[in-house]
């Protein structure tokens, strides 16, 4: 039988929506990031009723998008949460993490504990092959603006 629910229109259908082509259908734009990895989305979510059971259960909030806790994992409510834009993008699998004394980060976490800006710590490490420790730790130096 089928149930109209009558949220075609929404915000948290699109995401369901989006979720599910970017998984299932070849001709989505992103399918190669996603279903062309083998990310898949759990039989429980094709029917977009459960979908919006477990959003209103795990916070859904307008200003949050779906995000998976591991990346190489399927879309599923065990392994999905709703989170802000840093949070995504600190979740990115194309992102650089370093450790230092114990902890690993992403850069952009580093530069914000350290005020050195990630592109700073990143240039350190890959171009000028600092170690972790002195890209961190040294201060940038301060540049001396040009007289006209």
């Amino acid at each position: 039988m089928w149930v109209r629910h009558g949220m075609e229109g929404t915000r948290l259908y699109k995401i369901w929506d989006c979720m599910k082509q970017r998984c299932t259908n070849p001709n989505s734009p992103n399918f190669n990031n996603y279903g062309g990895r083998g990310i898949t989305v759990c039989k429980e979510w094709e029917d977009f009723v459960n979908f919006l059971s477990w959003a209103e259960k795990s916070g859904y909030k307008d200003t949050l998008s779906l995000d998976r806790k591991n990346n190489d994992g399927p879309y599923s409510p065990e392994n999905c949460r709703w989170s802000t834009r840093i949070e995504q993008q600190r979740n990115k699998r194309t992102n650089h993490f370093l450790t230092y004394n114990g902890e690993t980060r992403t850069i952009a976490e580093w530069g914000e504990i350290t005020g050195i800006l990630p592109a700073t710590i990143q240039h350190r490490i890959c171009r000028d092959g600092w170690s972790v420790e002195d890209a961190l730790l040294t201060p940038p130096s301060k540049r001396r603006r040009r007289k006209d």
